[in-house]
C-alpha cells in the first residue's frame, strides 16, 4: 500500500512512534517521531513519541479524535533488515521487538472502543536490538526517509 493512498482523504491523524532508544534498531519508531515532530506543521496531525509505553498516550489519542492512527515501530516479521511493512496493528504480521508493557494489538482493541479511527502499523525489520546498542546505519536511513516522506504528505493535508 502506498503512503499517499493510506493517508488520502484522512483529516485528523495521530502518529505514534514506539520503541527504545538504547536497544539498537528498536529505536526506529521514536527516531521517526522525533524527526516528524520537527517537520510536520499541520494542526490536524498529532505526533507522539510514545517510547516503550504507547498505552500511556490513550488519553491524548482519543482526545484528538483522529480518523487515522499510525503506529511506527520496529517489528520482527522475518524480513530483511531495514525492510518496511505496512499492516494492521491488530493482526499478526510479527512481533514488536521493544519491551512494550502491553501488546500493540491489545492497545488497538481498546482504542477501537474509544474512537472510530482506522489503525495502521508501519514496521521496520530490525537487525540489532541488544541493550546499549546503537541503531544500524540502514535503520537510521530508513527512519529519516520515512519521516521526510510522511512529513511531506502530512503537511499537504487531505
Amino acid at each position: 500500500m502506498e503512503l499517499r493512498e493510506l493517508l488520502g482523504g484522512t483529516k485528523r491523524i495521530v502518529v505514534c512512534g514506539i520503541g527504545n532508544r538504547i536497544r539498537g534498531d528498536d529505536a526506529f519508531g521514536v527516531l521517526v517521531a522525533e524527526e516528524l515532530g520537527k517537520l510536520v506543521k499541520n494542526p490536524d496531525v498529532l505526533v507522539l513519541n510514545c517510547g516503550e509505553v504507547p498505552e500511556s498516550y490513550t488519553g491524548k489519542i482519543t482526545a484528538f479524535e483522529p480518523d487515522l492512527v499510525l503506529f511506527i515501530d520496529a517489528v520482527d516479521f522475518s524480513g530483511e533488515p531495514g525492510e518496511i511493512v505496512v499492516a494492521d496493528p491488530g493482526g499478526t504480521v510479527g512481533d514488536a521487538v521493544s519491551t512494550h508493557s502491553l501488546p500493540l494489538r491489545v492497545l488497538v482493541d481498546y482504542l477501537r472502543l474509544k474512537t472510530s479511527a482506522t489503525f495502521v502499523l508501519i514496521g521496520c525489520q530490525p537487525k540489532v536490538t541488544g541493550l546499549f546498542q546503537e541503531p544500524t546505519d540502514l535503520v537510521l536511513e530508513r527512519a529519516k526517509n520515512l519521516a521526510r516522506t510522511l512529513a511531506r504528505l502530512l503537511n499537504e493535508g487531505p
